[in-house]
């Protein structure tokens, strides 16, 4: 245990959506060589064998007017490279051009999907990213999309799905595995499940919504922050739509899932961060987890590596591959940052590039995580969650001083 770890009374959680490390973070490998972005000598073939090489031209909306391809079949498209399931396969991270071209009208636009950001366009994820902890290995837990990844940072799996259903369990089975909100009510802690507004909703399975006491507003969020209620555990969603706001306003979608605008998740991510950051007694007992659910079908070069299977199978009519699917992979690599005082400044936390001293994290290491804090690891979690890295070793004994530890000056 640590200094940090003993003043630890809140884990945050503020889960964004689909977009990779390296369409995000990967420009940051130029300034900061252990961050496992890109070169820029990064390549994939379009639908005419044509090489496209990454470029930092991505944009804060309507370069992906088409939503990239994140179901299971496209991305084993983008991790396979075409190849179909079978012995000997080798994953080479090739198929993410060929990908797209299934979704856009017209062929050029599929080299879109190799654009990035540079670090000064997304200053506000790439300074915390900087500032505090990046992970190079935090991978979405499957090879899919937004519900079923979800499922894994409240359940520890997703109970052999690997599609949208919201209904991951029939009724009578929904106590089998129960979730880190129940875990945390069973063992007399606090937990909570903020989503945006009511409507934005929430983007979080039918089961979940069994008990309305788990769930609060953005607004309730801020509330609990300044009166000092926040749980020991709290999730956060953005808006996952455009819609009117108070007074006749109109509400921007922040949740960064691709056509919408990108700065504006940068200005909701910065509002998280300065809520926490402004309360002096809160910013010294909470660790903020900024991920993101999956990588929506842009590109990363780093190859997902296989992890514990978490005891469930997807049918070969349900990947829509011809293949079983036993859970025994992750997903494609998201941006992951920890903030809090007590991680010094430009963490690393080393990945597949390292593999001596690699750590592989997914999104069943958030209820791992949760459980070591605050029910002293005695809970009946998946064996996936139980074998999941935890993170709470990266916050150490010395508190940064209060003109160490930015403050984002929103306009």
């Amino acid at each position: 245990m640590s200094a940090g770890t003993d003043n630890l009374k809140h884990i945050v959680v503020l889960m964004m959506e689909n977009r990779s490390f390296d369409h995000m973070l990967g420009g940051l490998k130029t300034q900061f060589p252990k961050i496992n972005g890109l070169s820029g000598n990064e390549q994939n073939p379009d639908s005419d064998n044509n090489m496209v090489t990454v470029v930092p031209n991505a944009a804060y909306q309507g370069q992906l007017e088409a939503d990239p391809d994140h179901h299971f079949p496209g991305v084993d498209l983008q991790i396979f490279g075409g190849t179909p399931p079978g012995p000997g396969r080798l994953a080479n991270m090739q198929g993410f051009v060929k990908s797209y071209a299934t979704q856009t009208k017209r062929p050029q636009d599929s080299h879109q999907i190799m654009n990035y950001f540079p670090p000064k366009m997304v200053p506000v994820l790439t300074t915390l990213a900087t500032e505090y902890a990046v992970f190079n290995g935090w991978f979405s837990s499957i090879p899919g999309p937004t519900i079923c990844n979800r499922a894994f940072a409240h359940y520890g799996t997703s109970f052999g799905n690997v599609d949208m259903n919201m209904f991951l369990l029939p009724a009578a089975d929904r106590n089998k595995i129960p979730t880190i909100y129940e875990r945390m009510a069973k063992g007399g802690q606090s937990a909570k499940l903020y989503y945006f507004d009511q409507a934005s909703s929430t983007m979080e399975i039918v089961n979940l919504l069994t008990d309305q006491s788990l769930f609060g507003t953005f607004g309730d969020f801020i509330a609990d922050c300044n009166s000092g209620n926040l749980p020991e555990y709290s999730f956060i969603e953005p808006n996952y739509s455009n819609h009117p706001g108070p007074g006749g306003g109109q509400l921007l979608a922040n949740d960064q899932h691709p056509p919408h605008n990108v700065l504006a998740g940068e200005r909701f991510i910065a509002s998280v961060y300065n809520q926490i950051r402004k309360i002096p007694d809160l910013w010294k007992s909470t660790a903020l987890l900024i991920v993101y659910d999956e990588h929506g079908g842009l590109y990363d070069h780093v190859v997902p590596p296989d992890c514990m299977a978490d005891g469930f199978t997807a049918a070969a009519a349900a990947t829509g591959t011809g293949e079983v699917f036993t859970f025994n992979r992750l997903g494609i690599r998201v941006p992951a940052v920890l903030v809090s005082p007590f991680i010094p400044r430009g963490t690393v936390v080393p990945g597949p590039e390292d593999p001596a001293n690699q750590r592989i994290f997914e999104h069943a290491s958030i209820p791992a995580t949760v459980t070591k804090k605050f029910l002293e690891g005695n809970d009946n979690g998946t064996d996936r969650e139980k074998n999941a890295e935890t993170f709470l070793d990266l916050l150490g004994d010395t508190m940064r001083a209060e003109n160490d530890c930015m403050v984002f000056r929103m306009k």
